[in-house]
């Protein structure tokens, strides 16, 4: 079963029971303000696993405020609330630069990553100057060019047909200018 889906069923359900309890009405002057500021906790702890960026996290700051404000009336001190709201917010704000970072990455496989890229000849094949090898992506490739090539020449890939690159050479312009 989804562990995600049995977590917010527990959630749900001590919080159903929390509010049906008496003695916890009696202890707490304002029960939703407590349970908003659980739930924002909840909320922004739920950011850290969820692929979001930030939606979640400032719903959960939302809620974790407006629980604050309702129990200003309480024994709970005003500072203390400020700063648990700060904190949240660089918590928030350090969770959505790290989950930034990681977007913006170009493809590094398939035919994306190999179209473009520039590689040295390593070897030719016996009696044809138009087809060779390279080392290309942590393996060998069988390259085919429409002119002569030269061991070391560099070359960049064009296209791929099957597992031979066609290429050209990377003083060239890219095919397609």
């Amino acid at each position: 079963m989804n562990t995600r889906c049995c977590a917010a069923a527990f959630f749900l359900a001590l919080s159903g029971s929390a509010f049906a309890a008496d003695p916890l009405v009696l202890l707490v002057p304002n029960p939703i303000g407590i349970w908003l500021i659980i739930f924002g906790l909840g909320f922004m702890i739920a950011e850290a696993a969820l692929p979001n960026y930030g939606v979640i996290g400032l719903g959960g700051i939302v809620m974790f405020v407006i629980g604050a404000v309702i129990l200003t009336n309480t024994e709970v001190p005003v500072p203390m609330m400020i700063g648990l709201g700060l904190l949240s917010g660089l918590l928030l704000i350090y969770l959505l630069i790290h989950a930034l970072k990681t977007r913006p990455r170009h493809t590094v496989s398939g035919d994306a990553g190999l179209i473009g890229s520039v590689t040295p000849v390593t070897a030719l094949q016996t009696g044809n100057t138009l087809a060779g090898w390279v080392h290309l992506q942590g393996e060998q490739w069988q390259v085919h060019s429409a002119t002569p090539l030269q061991p070391g020449q560099r070359v960049r890939v064009v296209a791929r047909k099957g597992l031979l690159l066609q290429v050209a050479a990377a003083d060239a312009p890219p095919h397609g200018e």
